[in-house]
């Protein structure tokens, strides 16, 4: 039945796209559509247009205008919110669950090194095996575990270009400072009061510091010494995910004899929270208002999530919050102004970035979509970050735009990021089971092509529920595939979240009447039905997946 589902859905579609080019175009039309794939790094749902309950100050216009244009997915989950085993599972198309690979010390685990992604046939791979022309820029992978070698293409060239970076870094002249993974100094704006060793809890404006630095100010371009230009907003150099942009309008100018995938990963709003200045003049703070918030919300949330605290990455996003809550409300407002300053400004490069698709030759025969890692924390549950089984961290925006997808409408049916890697088998015509060659692991996921056709109606072959995961504390030895029993898991209906901590500690959120997650309602008798068919899932989908 799935891959009868499938064929229907994939017939339905070529139908739809061929009827909605342009019919003079007769080269285009027999064509295999291109795919340009936007991936944001912590970007959660502070999109103004997309009716997700974000934050009601963002200012996105240019997302608003393509949600008008396309289909967005309203209840869309990270598989594991945290940089690297969610890029992981995107791009190979393998559950957590299916690989062992949570995020433990992630910074230490290469998601090469892992025993099943080490033979697995990544989406990008199976494209260019496919004839597509692969090209990627910016953050596809964590940080420091980028595998270029996706992007070789059969003609020998390799489509990747501008390499990932956090930057620019406020430096104070100290060549000590500009040394590897020292990424420069606290933005000087901050008070003294604010406890900000790492660059990651840093924000602020890019703006000339040589007054505020008393003359030794400059910028970084990332963590060595390469020096950021900066002497007003309209004489300084380009940010990283500018410079993106600049490789994307190349690669649109290029003539392509086969179609493309074109991969954009956009740094920001990722930490450092530094955006040129006239982002944060959008959010005045006098005007600002925090995320909605509740006291004591935590007092009904599973221990082992904030208490006990028996999660891979430990207390850091409860330690971000409790350094901008110590020196005052005026610093969680300065905080939210620079995230949306960063949001305001990803929305400005993806703007640019879909107008020179549309001015290109390609822009009637390719398909775009903007996404995420995951979410982002603005301080709900005295919380700022992403790695959590809530809302917040787990849901990301996910936008379809192009011909054959139909426009202006809003998907509700839950899906997950493990849904990308088959929705583009159907979409580019690729094989179904691209690892038959190598690890052998069918891929997980199902198909969106019916949701994208008839976002209301669609029939998929999809579950009703999307998985999210988040490593415990159980050490592991190096590149050792964790045991998915042992990790925490959360499974998010179009009503519920469950949330299931490998101790049996439970959480239960009825999402008709609390979208905030403010009251646990794991205990009452009237949702015990519901509570043990989630958990039931849960356990056999998950925990016997070994």
């Amino acid at each position: 039945m799935r891959m009868f589902l499938r064929v229907i859905g994939l017939l339905c579609w070529l139908a739809s796209i061929i009827s909605c080019q342009n019919p003079v175009n007769s080269k285009n039309n027999k064509q295999k559509p291109n795919v340009v794939f936007i991936i944001c790094d912590d970007l959660n749902d502070a999109i103004g247009g997309i009716g997700m309950g974000g934050h009601p100050q963002a200012l996105t216009p240019n997302l608003d205008k393509m949600i008008n244009e396309g289909v967005s997915f309203s209840n869309a989950q990270s598989n594991c919110p945290v940089c690297g085993p969610s890029r992981a599972s995107l791009w190979s198309g393998l559950y957590p669950h299916s690989t062992g690979y949570f995020g433990y010390k992630q910074q230490q685990y290469h998601w090469r090194n892992n025993e099943v992604l080490k033979n697995s046939v990544t989406l990008v791979e199976h494209l260019a095996a496919n004839d597509y022309q692969v090209y990627g820029t910016g953050k596809i992978h964590h940080n420091g575990h980028e595998d270029f070698s996706v992007f070789n293409n059969k003609d020998g060239s390799n489509g990747f270009e501008v390499g990932p970076s956090f930057g620019p870094y406020p430096w104070d002249g100290d060549p000590a400072k500009a040394a590897v993974n020292i990424r420069g100094v606290k933005h000087p704006d901050l008070p003294e009061a604010y406890e900000s060793n790492s660059c990651w809890d840093s924000f602020g404006p890019v703006k000339n510091l040589s007054e505020t630095m008393k003359g030794k100010g400059t910028w970084l371009y990332n963590h060595d010494e390469e020096e950021y230009r900066y002497v007003s907003e309209d004489d300084r150099d380009l940010m990283p995910d500018e410079r993106c942009v600049e490789y994307v309008k190349e690669v649109l100018a290029d003539e392509h004899k086969n179609p493309f995938f074109l991969a954009v990963g956009f740094n920001r709003p990722h930490s450092p929270c530094y955006v040129p200045e006239k982002y944060f003049d959008m959010f005045p703070l006098e005007t600002l208002e925090l995320a909605p918030y509740l006291v004591n919300d935590l007092a009904d949330c599973a221990p082992s999530l904030w208490k006990t605290l028996d999660v891979g990455m430990g207390a850091t996003g409860f330690q971000k919050y409790d350094k901008l809550d110590k020196v005052g409300k005026d610093m969680l407002l300065r905080w939210t102004q620079a995230y949306l300053a960063c949001v305001a400004f990803v929305d400005d490069q993806i703007g640019q970035t879909i107008e020179a698709i549309k001015s290109s030759p390609y822009g009637d025969n390719t398909i775009i979509v903007v996404t995420s890692d995951h979410g982002y924390h603005m301080g709900e549950k005295e919380y700022i970050f992403k790695n959590s089984l809530w809302e917040e961290s787990a849901r990301v925006p996910l936008i379809f735009q192009g011909p054959g997808v139909a426009k202006g409408q809003s998907c509700e049916v839950p899906v997950s990021l493990i849904d990308i890697y088959p929705t583009m088998i159907d979409l580019c015509g690729l094989p179904g089971e691209p690892n038959v060659n190598g690890n052998q692991k069918k891929i997980d996921g199902y198909s969106l092509v019916p949701l994208l056709l008839n976002p209301v109606k669609g029939q998929w072959s999809g579950n009703d529920y999307a998985i999210t995961a988040i490593a415990s504390s159980e050490a592991l030895a190096k590149d050792e595939s964790a045991k998915p029993e042992t990790q925490h898991y959360s499974i998010r209906t179009k009503k519920y979240r469950y949330v299931l901590c490998r101790n049996g500690e439970e959480e239960l959120y009825d999402h008709s009447g609390d979208p905030y997650e403010w009251k646990n309602v794991a205990g009452q008798e009237q949702y015990m039905a519901d509570k043990l068919r989630l958990k039931e899932i849960i356990i056999n989908t998950c925990y016997k997946n070994k």
